[in-house]
C-alpha cells in the first residue's frame, strides 16, 4: 500500500511540475506581447497527449498519433517563425513535453514507428533553437543544439534500455508459460495414462474372469474402481492448475515422492503378474523433491509400459538404491513383449521422450533396453550433489 501511494504521489508531483512549466511559457510569451495563440495549441495539445488517463484513452488514439501530432505542431510552429524571419521564445515546458514524448514514441510506439516517431519529436526539439536564433553563425545555436542532442539522445537511450527489458520479461514470461504448458501435458501424460492403461489392462482381466473365476472378480472390480477415481483426481488438480492462478494452485499439481512409489507398485501388480519393490534401507527421506518426483515419474512410465509392452511379464521388479552419492531407480521385467492391447492404447511413444528430459534436467541420466535373455530395463541415475 506505501509503494502505491509513492508511487501516486510521485505522479502527482510530476503533473504538477509539468503543468507549473507550461503556466510559466504561456505566462512568459504573453508578458513579451507576441501571439500566444500557437505556443497554447503545441502545448496544450502535449499535455492532452501526455496526461490523458489510459482508462479514458479512444481506440484511434494510439501511441504513434499521441508522439507525432504535437511534434508536428511544433515543428510547423518553429518552421512559420524561420520562414516568417522572426523570432520566437520556447521555455522549459515545450522542452520537457517533447522529451516525455520521446520516451513515449521509443518505449511504447510499435517497432516500425518507434524510430519515426521518436525522430520526428527529437528534430521539433532540435528546431526550437533555430526557432529562436536565426543566424548560422550564432555560437548560442550550436550550443543549444548540442544541448538538445544530448538530452534528446539520453532520453531515447533510456526508452530503448527500458523497451528492451519489457521485451526480455515477454520473452521469459512465454518461456515460462510454455514450459508449465509442457510440464502440464507431462503430468496428464504421466497420471492419466497410467491410470487409464491400468483401468483398460484391469478390464481385460476382469472379462476373463468373469467366465473362469467369478469369485474372484471383486477384487479387479475395486482395482478399477480404485484407478478410475485416481484418473478424475488427476484431472481435477491439472485443470485447477489451468484454471486456477491463486498462489496455492502449484500445491494442487499431481505430485509423487519415493514414499509414493511403494503405493504405486501395489496398484499395479495384479493376479497375473507379481511386482516387487526392493529399496536400499539406506536411502534417505529427505532427497530433495525435484529427485523424488523425477524418480515416481520413472517408475510410474516404466510400469505403464509393462502394461503396454510386456503383458505377458510374469514379474517386474522395481528398485530404488544408493550407489555412491547417487540415486539409481530401475524397473525390470521378464516380458517377451506379448500384450492383448489395441493399438490405439500404445501410446505416441512421448513418454520415455520427456521422461529423458526430465532426468536430463536434473543432471542424470536415463537409459532404456532390453535385458540379456528376456525382458526390458529402465534406469535412471541422477547424480551426486543431491544428497
Amino acid at each position: 500500500m506505501k509503494s502505491v501511494n509513492g508511487r501516486g504521489c510521485a505522479r502527482g508531483l510530476a503533473v504538477g511540475a509539468l503543468l507549473g512549466l507550461v503556466t510559466y511559457d504561456l505566462s512568459f510569451t504573453a508578458s513579451t506581447g507576441r501571439a500566444t495563440w500557437p505556443a497554447t495549441v503545441v502545448l496544450l495539445t502535449g499535455l492532452a497527449a501526455i496526461l490523458w488517463p489510459v482508462g479514458r484513452r479512444p481506440p484511434w488514439l494510439t501511441p504513434q498519433l499521441r508522439t507525432a501530432v504535437p511534434a508536428a505542431l511544433s515543428l510547423s510552429y518553429s518552421a512559420g517563425a524561420i520562414l516568417a524571419g522572426r523570432t520566437e521564445l520556447f521555455g522549459p515546458g515545450e522542452v520537457v513535453i517533447l522529451l516525455t514524448l520521446t520516451f513515449i514514441a521509443v518505449r511504447h510506439c510499435p517497432q516500425r514507428w518507434a524510430v519515426v516517431c521518436g525522430g520526428l519529436d527529437g528534430l521539433a526539439l532540435l528546431a526550437l533553437s533555430a526557432r529562436y536564433f536565426h543566424s548560422v553563425t550564432d555560437d548560442n545555436l550550436y550550443l543549444v543544439t548540442a544541448l538538445g542532442l544530448v538530452l534528446v539522445g539520453s532520453t531515447a537511450g533510456l526508452a530503448g534500455y527500458l523497451r528492451s527489458l519489457d521485451y526480455r520479461r515477454t520473452v521469459t514470461i512465454t518461456e515460462t508459460r510454455r514450459a508449465e504448458r509442457l510440464a502440464i501435458a507431462a503430468d496428464l501424460h504421466d497420471f492419466v495414462a497410467h491410470h487409464v492403461t491400468g483401468i483398460l489392462v484391469q478390464t481385460q482381466v476382469a472379462r476373463m474372469m468373469a467366465t473362469t473365476r467369478p469369485e474372484d472378480l471383486d477384487p479387479v472390480l475395486a482395482a478399477i474402481e480404485r484407478a478410475s477415481t485416481e484418473a478424475l483426481a488427476s484431472m481435477r488438480r491439472t485443470v485447477g492448475v489451468l484454471r486456477d492462478t491463486a498462489p496455492d494452485a502449484a500445491d494442487r499439481r499431481p505430485v509423487g515422492d519415493l514414499a509414493a512409489v511403494a503405493d504405486l507398485v501395489d496398484g499395479f501388480a495384479s493376479p497375473v503378474q507379481k511386482v516387487t519393490l526392493r529399496r536400499d534401507p539406506m536411502l534417505p527421506d529427505d532427497l530433495p523433491h525435484e529427485v523424488q518426483a523425477a524418480a515416481f515419474r520413472v517408475v510410474q512410465e516404466a510400469l505403464t509400459n509393462v502394461r503396454r509392452h510386456a503383458a505377458d511379464a510374469a514379474e517386474v521388479t522395481v528398485g530404488l538404491r544408493c550407489s555412491g552419492r547417487r540415486l539409481e531407480v530401475t524397473v525390470r521385467d521378464d516380458g517377451r513383449g506379448g500384450t492383448q492391447l489395441p493399438s490405439a492404447a500404445h501410446g505416441g511413444g512421448f513418454g520415455l521422450v520427456g521422461l529423458k528430459e526430465r532426468v536430463t534436467a536434473l543432471g542424470g541420466d536415463l537409459r532404456a533396453g532390453p535385458r540379456e535373455g528376456a525382458g526390458w530395463e529402465v534406469r535412471a541415475v541422477f547424480p551426486a550433489g543431491w544428497f
